[in-house]
């Protein structure tokens, strides 16, 4: 699906990144876990071809991201970012619409409306639909611009790639696992996700492989399991921690302290 191999990645005098590989195949949910500062935002920036960089270094589908049609690639991959314009001055559903912008030159079509309304109802944001964008919590938003990034990617193109940067954030536990849940079933259709994640414990429930990241470095790669130890977490997170098996799945979960 998509590999990136010895990525770096620098501002001014400062190394951002040093020497990042990364390699998702079809139908593979990847968490990118790590301290703040560690570089997981920016990694993702460039995977998904918005920093410039030496980017023939990353391979979409086997051919250079940077040789894609930005159109055509907006077909294939979406982003959600961390950081959203403040005010947008349209309701909800005008917002979501945004995400199916390279569908059509002046109006939307049926297709376009059935794209939206399936993820705002996913969302669980169908009723806020005629809502000023602006009048909303900061948690509604959240939901506003997964539904706008999930509704880009609905077509009948195969292997499809979301990316996204905290998409936890302002979300109440129910709605954490509302949007992990349309992430992970959206790769289990033989696309993928790349998601910058905080807690860890919802990496280690969803995702397939975790990308632990310290000081711009890949600290650990691999399977919930084998990175989840608590040398690795508390090595990259400077602060002792304990790994117990969950109860209910027996994934790895993570206790601080």
């Amino acid at each position: 699906m998509i590999k990136a191999h010895h990525i770096s990645y620098k501002f001014k005098d400062f190394h951002i990144l040093d020497a990042v590989n990364v390699s998702v195949e079809y139908g593979e949910f990847l968490a990118i876990v790590g301290p703040n500062g560690a570089g997981k935002s920016s990694l993702l920036s460039i995977l998904a071809n918005e920093v410039k960089t030496e980017k023939k270094k990353i391979l979409f589908k086997n051919k250079p991201i940077s040789d894609w049609n930005v159109k055509e690639l907006s077909k294939h991959k979406s982003k959600f970012s961390q950081h959203n314009a403040v005010e947008i001055p349209l309701q909800v559903k005008d917002v979501v619409m945004m995400g199916r912008y390279p569908y059509f030159d002046a109006q939307p079509d049926q297709e376009d409306f059935e794209a939206i309304k399936l993820l705002m109802q996913a969302t669980e944001i169908s009723h806020l639909q005629e809502r000023d964008y602006n009048s909303l919590s900061g948690g509604e938003k959240q939901r506003v611009h997964i539904s706008r990034v999930m509704a880009q990617l609905e077509n009948e193109i195969k292997h499809k790639l979301v990316f996204l940067d905290e998409p936890l954030n302002n979300l109440d536990i129910k709605y954490q696992y509302k949007a992990l849940e349309i992430i992970k079933k959206f790769t289990q259709k033989a696309n993928s996700a790349i998601v910058v994640l905080h807690d860890l414990n919802l990496a280690a429930q969803f995702a397939d492989k975790i990308l632990l990241m310290k000081s711009g470095k890949v600290a650990k790669y691999g399977t919930p399991e084998e990175v989840f130890t608590s040398d690795n977490i508390s090595c990259a997170y400077n602060f002792p921690c304990t790994i117990c098996q969950h109860p209910i799945n027996a994934n790895p979960m993570i206790i601080f302290g």
